[in-house]
């Protein structure tokens, strides 16, 4: 018993001691207390400063269209039905050249920038009209006499022309298989030989001739009756000219796209033969590609028109030079603003109070870029060549309200010179020496202190 006592005694006091004598890291760490408060420094840099603003944009042509036909079959009943394809995504596409056919019917591209609104037919006009009879002469179908902005004769011919070119017939712009323009063509027939009649009727032969004059109101009622006959036939011919100048080729709104330069890129094509037309079949788009994205309202005070941009494509590692050409003066409402839905490479809907931008590159960029989300290094300022530049955090303002950085010495002592702070830029400052005050690449200037900032 009295050694057991005694190891329990020995026990308890050696656990005394080892709590006192026997530390944790933690402890140790807390009781040596803070070290000691040492001057942070960075060196003095010549080198040409540049402020960047980096935001996303995506790759996108001038113009870019969703096609999604209205074409329907010959006898205009049932659901469109894609039956050729004549593209593939990446093809180039010419003016004038057919997309694809639906129903049996073409779609084809020709260059403009009104949008389709409405069939035209035989005696429309307007500037739709006139857009056709540039494009139809472009590619070498003249429309004659007509003048601009109305579809005649001249126009009909130059549209039929082109059908054909293609492969195709155009579609009538009466339904009635010309049957207007036949029943006309009767009408005058029969007008014309009425007066004829009328006429010979009253032509004087014999003893007619001899009483020629003698009864007034007999000559008077055949007079009547030949005026009235004149204007039957003139009235059948002026139908018959109305009827000839409706008739003939028309272009339907669903047969015809606009693109306002050549050559055009196919971005996609979302359907295949046989299938229903349900929404889009192909994505075009024209022009040279831009890059389009949006600023926050902080970043907007930074850019302006004209400023060097850097296209980065993460995907392809492609890089390409550009300059700003837009930045909206207004903020975006949050909401699609292409209306239309026209889609392909058209960057997504900006947030509400962004501001829309867009780049335009130096050089012309692969067209395997389009759709592409890219970064944009915008370079919102820059020094005039090489400079001497610091960190930020080592311009502070001395008592007497002049700005300075603190130099430390390699002895240990600091002085302070004054300057004049100029571009900024990813956390440095151009700075230049004031009243003489010496400055040279490779001093070193107070940042700060490891336990606070140097004031």
């Amino acid at each position: 018993m009295a050694a057991v006592v005694i190891g329990a005694v020995a026990l308890t006091g050696a656990g005394l001691v080892a709590s006192v004598v026997i530390k944790s890291p933690a402890q140790a760490l807390a009781d040596a207390g803070p070290p000691p408060r040492d001057v942070l420094t960075a060196k003095v840099e010549r080198r040409v400063l540049e402020d960047s603003v980096i935001v996303r944009g995506s790759v996108t042509a001038a113009q870019s269209l969703e096609i999604t036909p209205t074409v329907r079959g010959e006898d205009g009943a049932g659901a469109p039905v894609v039956t050729k394809l004549a593209l593939r995504t990446g093809d180039t596409v010419k003016a004038g050249q057919v997309l694809f056919e639906v129903s049996g019917r073409p779609v084809f591209a020709l260059k403009g920038k009104l949008p389709v609104y409405r069939d035209l037919k035989p005696e429309s006009s307007g500037d739709d009209v006139a857009q056709l009879q540039r494009a139809l002469g472009e590619l070498g179908h003249a429309t004659g006499g007509d003048r601009s902005g109305f579809f005649g004769a001249g126009t009909k011919a130059a549209l039929t022309s082109f059908y054909a070119s293609v492969g195709y017939e155009p579609v009538p712009a009466q339904a009635d298989g010309g049957s207007a323009v036949a029943e006309a063509q009767n009408a005058v027939t029969a007008a014309e030989r009425a007066l004829e009649d009328l006429r010979d009727a009253a032509a004087p032969t014999g003893e007619q001739g001899a009483q020629k004059g003698a009864d007034d109101g007999t000559a008077v009622s055949r007079q009547r009756a030949e005026e009235r006959a004149l204007a039957d036939r003139d009235e059948a011919r002026q139908t018959l000219a109305d009827a000839r100048a409706a008739d003939g080729p028309m272009l339907p709104a669903g047969e015809v796209v606009y693109m306002e330069g050549f050559p055009a890129r196919v971005d996609a094509v979302t359907a295949k033969v046989g299938t229903s037309v349900e929404g889009p079949v192909m994505t075009l788009s024209a022009g040279a590609l831009v890059v389009q994205g949006h600023l926050q309202s902080y970043q907007k005070g930074l850019v302006r028109v004209g400023q060097k941009v850097e296209i980065l494509s993460e995907v392809s590692g492609v890089t390409a030079a550009a300059r700003v050409a837009l930045v909206s003066s207004t903020p975006e409402t949050g909401q699609d603003p292409s209306p239309n839905g026209d889609a392909g490479a058209a960057p997504a809907a900006p947030a509400a109070g962004e501001y829309r931008l867009e780049v335009r590159p130096d050089k012309p960029l692969d067209t395997q870029l389009v759709g592409q989300d890219v970064r944009l290094t915008i370079q919102a300022a820059s020094t005039k060549g090489k400079a001497l530049v610091v960190p930020i955090s080592a311009i502070s303002s001395a008592a007497d309200g002049r700005t300075v950085v603190t130099v430390q010495e390699a002895d240990g002592t600091q002085r302070r010179v004054r300057v004049r702070p100029g571009t900024t830029g990813d956390g440095y400052a151009e700075i230049v020496p004031q009243n003489g005050d010496a400055l040279s690449v490779g001093d070193e200037v107070v940042t700060g202190t490891d336990g606070g900032t140097q004031r």
